[in-house]
């Protein structure tokens, strides 16, 4: 179940506790992907939080999202890249995308293999996806306040088996979210020590968010290869060679 876009919207922009959450999550990715120059980066889901240090330098910047979710005009004051679209068919072509970020769009999909197919059709050769999902085992995914907290969260195991699954390769992968998932004064003025203390954790303590960084796995083709061509031609075909007359 998708939230509506108003909510995502006022949560992210509009909340204190939404902003430092964009800023977590946002910081982590930066750490994954500082820059993406010439590239045609894409979003889905609700990702446009994290984009915005892509737009400057970007050939392309693309937000996709969600017809049930809802769609709003991003960035504020310069042209929209936002587009409503199926959940798994694309306005985009095959292998046009460098860089995806997938962020409340998959453990929010009724259909996620089918999403995975469509995220792994539109990345090009070479082409990279973050999927940023709850953690299980965290506090925002058990807390209705925060949009972390709908949908089907992820253990790390899971999430990275579920992207084996459809092809992807998973290389590396980052945690955010290790504030109180409270508008509480106390817990908000001590967010940016949980967070800078929770980089240096390990992964299994429970953050609220895991970002896995996942490539797109080609299989080379099977089967015995067939020559084109032929070594050594039958001479019945060949021309024959003209003859003067007698």
């Amino acid at each position: 179940m998708h939230l509506d876009v108003q909510d995502l919207r006022n949560f992210y922009y509009r909340s204190t506790l939404g902003r430092a959450a964009q800023a977590s999550v946002r910081g982590r990715l930066l750490d994954i992907w500082p820059e993406a120059k010439g590239q045609t980066v894409a979003g889905f889901g609700f990702a446009v939080p994290l984009l915005r240090p892509y737009l400057a330098e970007a050939r392309r910047v693309i937000a996709l999202m969600p017809a049930p979710q809802g769609v709003m005009v991003w960035p504020a004051g310069m042209p929209n890249v936002s587009v409503l679209s199926e959940e798994t068919l694309w306005p985009l072509e095959t292998g046009r995308v460098d860089k995806l970020v997938v962020m409340h769009g998959l453990e929010t999909s009724e259909r996620p293999s089918a999403l995975l197919e469509e995220c792994f059709r539109v990345l090009g050769p070479g082409g990279k996806a973050v999927f940023i999902a709850p953690n299980r085992a965290g506090l925002w995914s058990r807390s209705d306040r925060t949009p972390f907290g709908y949908g089907r969260p992820y253990t790390l195991g899971q999430l990275e088996s579920q992207l084996k699954a459809h092809s992807f390769l998973p290389e590396r992968h980052a945690t955010a979210l290790y504030q109180m998932p409270s508008e509480r004064r106390f817990w908000l003025k001590t967010g940016p020590l949980m967070e800078r203390m929770g980089r240096r954790l390990p992964s299994v303590f429970p953050c609220g968010a895991f970002l896995v960084e996942a490539s797109k796995r080609v299989q080379p083709a099977s089967g015995n290869p067939v020559r084109s061509s032929i070594r050594n031609p039958l001479p019945v075909l060949q021309p024959k060679p003209e003859t003067s007359p007698i």
